[in-house]
């Protein structure tokens, strides 16, 4: 059987990593992007895999990426969107973009229709990592930057609020392209998640909850289920799952207009920014 080209954002480490080693030892063709050049590089070497850097904190950086993709692979089979992570105060991007919410959300929408063509012409699988978080978020079309009632939570759990409504109007608008989409929430992982930012989660994953909280080997199972499940069979194309099932999913997430509104913005939030 030929390798699948399968393409990880945020694989230097957690849940993308774990995904990458087990992929790789199928024999699948593993493209590793990471915005840790040490990490990324060092993987990329054990695997003796492709791997990119990428910040999403620059949609530049995420262009360029693209670009890079796009011209190195005619084939994707998966895209990954698995970069994410949690910042703490309020703080906005050189685009113009509360942090939380692009590298969570406008970064991975950038990529993946970008890399569209490409993408419905090897009826592609598009994986969004979300989270359970997505219970705290609030997602407002009026004030994307947050900047009335922002908490360090509810920006976190309305990125992947957003990751959701995505995953769900990515389905709608491209479904019948040949692509197919699953959003997932992968537990809580003991990883280096919020290590580098000012968020107070960064206490759990230092303190005696971290010996509670899943390896990320555990943490990839819903991710990789889906990345070797058949789409209509296995799993249902737009939907949330959790420990390889359906899961529920903040009110929010579905609503249909809510969904579309959100693509529109984001994309003219991506063409503002570049």
């Amino acid at each position: 059987m030929t390798p699948r080209t399968i393409v990880i954002t945020g694989a230097s480490d957690g849940i993308g990593a774990a995904a990458a080693r087990a992929l790789a030892k199928a024999g699948e063709q593993v493209v590793i992007v990471g915005r840790s050049a040490e990490k990324t590089r060092a993987l990329a070497k054990e695997l003796d895999a492709d791997y990119f850097l990428a910040d999403f904190a620059e949609l530049d950086q995420v262009r360029t990426l693209a670009a890079q993709l796009k011209s190195d692979y005619p084939r994707i089979d998966v895209l990954a969107n698995n970069a994410g992570g949690i910042m703490g105060k309020r703080t906005l991007t050189v685009d113009g973009n509360e942090s939380t919410f692009q590298i969570n959300h406008l970064g991975p929408f950038l990529l993946t229709t970008l890399l569209m063509d490409t993408l419905t012409a090897s009826n592609a699988k598009v994986i969004n990592t979300a989270s359970a978080a997505n219970g705290f978020g609030k997602l407002d079309l009026f004030d994307l930057t947050s900047e009335h009632g922002y908490s360090t939570n509810r920006a976190y759990g309305t990125g992947k609020l957003s990751n959701i409504l995505f995953t769900s109007e990515l389905h709608r608008r491209y479904g019948d392209q040949g692509i197919t989409t699953a959003a997932f929430h992968p537990g809580v992982v003991r990883t280096n998640f919020a290590a580098e930012s000012t968020s107070p989660f960064r206490h759990a994953y230092k303190t005696l909850l971290n010996r509670f909280m899943l390896s990320p080997e555990q943490g990839a199972d819903t991710m990789l289920w889906l990345i070797n499940g058949t789409p209509g069979t296995d799993w249902i194309s737009g939907a949330y799952y959790a420990k390889r099932a359906l899961a529920k999913a903040n009110p929010q997430a579905y609503d249909a207009e809510l969904a579309r509104g959100l693509w529109e913005k984001s994309a003219e939030l991506v063409r503002a920014g570049g």
